[in-house]
C-alpha cells in the first residue's frame, strides 16, 4: 500500500472494525510499534517479557529503514511471525490485525499519532511527553476521552513502588500542608549524540518524518538528534521535566498549574542546538503551592526531589519522610514535627507495560491514563512557552486555554 494513499475514510473503517471487537481473556492482542528507535526497541524487549499475556508484535512502523528492519527481525524471532512494516503511521493504523499501538516517535509526533490511533479504534501506549504543542495535546486528550480507548502514558514512575508510597504519604497529609516542591536533575554527558553522517537519504521517508508539521530539506542530524531542535521537541520540559512534573498532580491532586515563569538558554553546548542546556521553571498551582524544576546539561551537581510541608519533608532522592524543615511550631499549633525520620517503604505495584496490557483486557484505567498525560503536557508546554515568550504564562482549566 502506498502510504500517501491511506485516506481518512480507510482509517474510519479500520476504527469501526476495531470497535466491534471485544477482547476476551484469551484473545491474542496484536501490537504495532510506531517508532522503532531506542525507546521503541526497549519496549519490544518488554513485550517479550510479557508474552504470557498472549500478545504479539504484528507490525513495525518507522521512517528510517535500518530501525524498521532491525525491529522487524527481532519481532519475527521472538513472536514467531514476520510483522508487517511501513514508514507512514497512517498505514500502520489501518492494519486490521493490530489492536493496539506503541507510539515512540520523536516528541512532536506523540499527540497527533495518538489522536489518529484512538480514532482508528486502537488502544495505545504513548511515550512521554504526551505532547509538546498545546493544540495537538488538547485535541489528543479530547479524542481519547471521547473514544473510550485504553491509553497508557509512558511516565512509568506511576508504576514505581517507591513513588507510589511517596504519593500515598503526600496525599494522606503525612508531612502536613505542602506549600513548596523542589525538583532538579543535572548531568554533563552529551547523551543526545547520535551519528548522522552515515545516514543514507534513500533509507529515510523524509515526508513521513515531518508529518506535515514542518517543511525543510532533508537533514540527517534532525532525524538522529531531534532532541536539539524546536521542530521536533520543546526541549528539556518534554524530554525530562515530564517525568518529574507528572508527580505533582499525582501527589497533590491538583491537575494543572495556574501560571508558569521560566529562564534558560544555550550556555555551554554551542553545537547548533536550539533547545536549552540550562533550564529553570517555576509553576504556581491553585491549591496554594509552588513547584520549581531545574535541569542543566553543564554540571551534574544538585539533584533533588523535595516535598516540603508544615510537619516535615518527603525526600524522593533519599527516600525518607522526616521532620526536616519543620521548626516553627507556632505556625501550625495543631501539628507536630515528624520525629524521627523514616524510610519510604515500597508499595506493591505492577510493571508499567504489563499494567497497560492487563487494562486492555479489563478495560480499566491504567496507572498513567490520559488525564495524567495531559496534565504533565500542560505544565511542560506552559514552561516552554514562558521561556520562548519571555513572560509569565497562564492556564485556564475551565476553558483549557493557555494565555
Amino acid at each position: 500500500m502506498n502510504p500517501s494513499s491511506v485516506s481518512r475514510r480507510s482509517l474510519i473503517a479500520a476504527g469501526a472494525a476495531s470497535y466491534s471487537r471485544v477482547l476476551g481473556a484469551n484473545d491474542r492482542i496484536g501490537i504495532a510499534v510506531i517508532g522503532a528507535g531506542g525507546r521503541g526497541t526497549a519496549h519490544l524487549r518488554h513485550y517479550v517479557r510479557w508474552k504470557d499475556l498472549n500478545i504479539a508484535v504484528t507490525g513495525i512502523c518507522d521512517v528510517y529503514r535500518p530501525n524498521r528492519d532491525k525491529a522487524a527481525q527481532f519481532a519475527a524471532q521472538n513472536f514467531g511471525a514476520q510483522p508487517r512494516t511501513a514508514a507512514d503511521y497512517r498505514e500502520a493504523l489501518a492494519w486490521k490485525e493490530t489492536d493496539a499501538v506503541l507510539i515512540a516517535t520523536p516528541d512532536f509526533g506523540h499527540s497527533p499519532i495518538l489522536k489518529a490511533a484512538v480514532e482508528a479504534g486502537k488502544d495505545a501506549y504513548v511515550e512521554k511527553p504526551f505532547g509538546v504543542a498545546f493544540e495537538d495535546a488538547k485535541q489528543a486528550y479530547l479524542a481519547v476521552k471521547k473514544s473510550g480507548r485504553v491509553v497508557q502514558v509512558g511516565t512509568q514512575r506511576r508504576s514505581d513502588p517507591l513513588y507510589a508510597a511517596a504519593a500515598r504519604a503526600a496525599r494522606s497529609g503525612a508531612v502536613g500542608k505542602i506549600t513548596r516542591v523542589e525538583m532538579a536533575v543535572h548531568f554533563q554527558q552529551p547523551r543526545w549524540r547520535r551519528p548522522a553522517e552515515a545516514v543514507n537519504p534513500e533509507d529515510v521517508d523524509w515526508k513521513a518524518f515531518q508529518m506535515g508539521r514542518f517543511d525543510r530539506g532533508f537533514d540527517p542530524r534532525l532525524l538522529r538528534e531531534w532532541q536539539l531542535f524546536e521542530e521536533t521537541t520543546n526541549g528539556l520540559p518534554g524530554l525530562w521535566m515530564s517525568h518529574y512534573i507528572d508527580l505533582v498532580p499525582w501527589f497533590m491532586d491538583d491537575p494543572y498549574p495556574s501560571a508558569a515563569a521560566s529562564a534558560g538558554g544555550v550556555f555551554l553546548w554551542k553545537d547548533g542546538r536550539k533547545t536549552s542546556d540550562v533550564f529553570y521553571t517555576l509553576l504556581e498551582y491553585p491549591k496554594e503551592f509552588i513547584t520549581t524544576w531545574a535541569m542543566s546539561l553543564t554540571n551534574s551537581q544538585g539533584a533533588r526531589n523535595l516535598w516540603c510541608g508544615t510537619r516535615g519533608t518527603i525526600d524522593c532522592e533519599r527516600w525518607t519522610v522526616s521532620g526536616a524543615g519543620s521548626e516553627q511550631k507556632d505556625a501550625v499549633p495543631s501539628e507536630t514535627k515528624l520525629e524521627p525520620a523514616e524510610p519510604v517503604t515500597p508499595d506493591p505495584t505492577v510493571a508499567h507495560v504489563r499494567n497497560w496490557i492487563e487494562c486492555m483486557r479489563s478495560r480499566k484505567e491504567p496507572a498513567a491514563g490520559v488525564q495524567a498525560g495531559f496534565s504533565h503536557a500542560v505544565a511542560g508546554i506552559m514552561s516552554a512557552e514562558a521561556l520562548r515568550q519571555k513572560r509569565r504564562v497562564r492556564f485556564d482549566a475551565a476553558r483549557l486555554t493557555i494565555s
